[in-house]
């Protein structure tokens, strides 16, 4: 790809040329491309691509236009040259958050014991919610761990669980979209 700077000719021109090249301008550049195809019907796969890139649209949207969100996306782009707070909200709408890590190792059914959960995601986690089940089903206890320095975060026991043979951890994190991951961990 060439470059060129202080280009008279194109300077600040935008829109397109026939049917043959295609203009924009970002951060003080001006892009030329050919004007991309357009397949006449689109395939199951591409529409259903289509309407969760038109969710992610809605959803950066709404977040550059929130006080609170517009901050935490700026100051993501801020970090990176041609990215905009609008960029970063939608490339978050598409990652979910992923569960690296369960640690049981502390959790002995008493309470106060620690269950540690090491949670990742390309912007933040919202949140980590814990679920502790019997054997048979029934719940134990439930609810959100606290974060804790970098992507740890940590869930302590309020209830006593004198049988953990069998039982079910059910972790489930979220980010800001909405997006949820699950996982379940027996002990």
């Amino acid at each position: 790809m060439a470059k060129q700077k202080g280009n008279v000719v194109t300077y600040g021109l935008s829109g397109k040329i026939g049917d043959l090249l295609i203009f924009r301008q970002r951060d003080g550049k001006t892009i030329v491309s050919k004007i991309p195809e357009q397949p006449k019907t689109a395939s199951e796969k591409q529409s259903q691509q289509r309407k969760r890139f038109q969710q992610a649209t809605i959803y950066a949207r709404a977040a550059v236009a929130g006080s609170q969100t517009k901050e935490l996306y700026d100051a993501a782009a801020k970090k990176k040259q041609g990215i905009t707070a609008y960029n970063v909200a939608v490339a978050d709408f598409f990652n979910a958050p992923n569960i690296e890590i369960v640690d049981l190792s502390a959790y002995t059914g008493a309470v106060g014991d620690e269950i540690r959960i090491i949670v990742t995601d390309d912007f933040a986690v919202k949140s980590v919610h814990v679920q502790i089940n019997n054997v048979d089903g029934t719940l134990v206890e439930a609810g959100y761990a606290t974060g804790n320095a970098g992507n740890i975060w940590i869930y302590a026991a309020t209830q006593n669980n004198e049988s953990l043979n069998g039982d079910k951890i059910v972790i489930t994190a979220s980010d800001l979209p909405g997006n949820i991951t699950g996982e379940t961990r027996s002990i």
